[in-house]
């Protein structure tokens, strides 16, 4: 059984082999032991409620039960930009116009941006090569929203998500060549190392304070921005499944799109509901198949389950009650999985 469940310090070694198999460009998590002990350690503060709002995020793990193994990592930033500023370009426009020379230019520009500080961020979603099969990672990207949905008061009015951009199998960005490698003088594994590892002072200091004009941007950069890499196409089709759109605002480093929506638009936030808990036989595999998740705060768990979400009750089978901490009369968090998944 693949379970959603809090990181725990244990799982530090696992997440360093995760990361040692992303292939750059995941800035939230390098392969840095040290930066990742932190972000476990500030995750685990979060749950205990020791931190301002400011530094929250919790970070979740994929864990096959059968050998307690992490095999995908996802997290939530609670209210990006309230103490360190976080950046991105927005795709606007400039004209440049003469009425007496009968000249009008409409031209694209990138401009920095801060426009999504305290909004909350789904980021640190990947999954091990080895266990992308069946439904594995719509259950990673897509149980967060249950947790979203059962502490709502803790997170933002407004959520986004940073897709990874365009990067080649040797860490090259075309992006990056055009635009950042001209002000940090850097290459963009450099760059992305350092912004993972929390050393991001440089973004202010290096980055251009006026728009950028596409059109001096190489033909290559320009085709990449508010494109997702291959790896992540599939992450990205299931947020906008969700209700997440790309509204024109990119990576200041790859180029990669940042989606967003408003949290109570958001589908599986929206449509999940409590069903009580019945213990029995685990439900037929001709039900829809949907994401389940108890209220514990501090001991969330997550699951895939067959059931009639129209229903009052959930049947599950011992195993999966007890992978979810529940007993028979509890009530659980029940959405379908997809938006095509047909009621029986």
């Amino acid at each position: 059984m693949m379970l959603i469940r809090p990181v725990e310090h244990d799982d530090l070694a696992q997440l360093l082999l995760l990361a040692g198999k992303t292939g750059g460009g995941l800035t939230s998590l390098p392969a840095d032991s040290a930066t990742l002990a932190a972000r476990i350690d500030r995750s685990l503060l979060t749950w205990q409620g020791e931190l301002p709002r400011a530094e929250q995020g919790y970070v979740f793990v994929l864990e096959e039960s059968e050998s307690g193994r992490a095999v995908g990592i996802c997290a939530i930033e609670v209210a990006v930009g309230l103490q360190d500023p976080w950046y991105n370009f927005r795709v606007g426009t400039q004209v440049h116009a003469s009425r007496e020379l009968n000249v009008y230019n409409s031209l694209p520009t990138l401009s920095l941006s801060n426009d999504h500080t305290g909004s909350s961020e789904l980021c640190t979603l990947f999954l091990d090569p080895d266990y992308r099969n069946g439904k594995n990672g719509y259950l990673l990207s897509k149980s967060r929203f249950l947790f979203m949905a059962a502490f709502r008061d803790r997170f933002m009015q407004k959520v986004v998500a940073e897709m990874r951009g365009v990067i080649d199998e040797h860490g090259h960005s075309p992006f990056w060549e055009s635009v950042g490698s001209r002000f940090f003088s850097m290459s963009f594994s450099e760059a992305d190392y350092l912004c993972g590892t929390g050393q991001k002072a440089f973004i202010a200091e290096l980055m251009p304070k006026h728009p950028l004009y596409l059109d001096y941007l190489s033909p290559e950069a320009q085709s990449v921005i508010g494109q997702t890499h291959p790896q992540t196409a599939p992450a990205r089709a299931v947020l906008e499944s969700e209700g997440f759109r790309y509204n024109d605002y990119v990576d200041i480093f790859d180029g990669g799109p940042t989606l967003e929506c408003d949290i109570d638009r958001v589908r599986a936030i929206r449509k999940s509901h409590r069903q009580r808990v019945e213990v029995g036989e685990e439900g037929s595999e001709s039900l829809p198949l949907c994401l389940v998740g108890n209220d514990l705060y501090q001991e969330f768990r997550a699951i895939l389950v067959n059931a009639d979400p129209r229903q009052e009750s959930i049947t599950l089978s011992p195993e999966q009650a007890e992978a979810l901490r529940c007993q028979p009369g509890d009530s659980l968090r029940v959405v379908t999985l997809s938006p095509e998944e047909k009621k029986a």
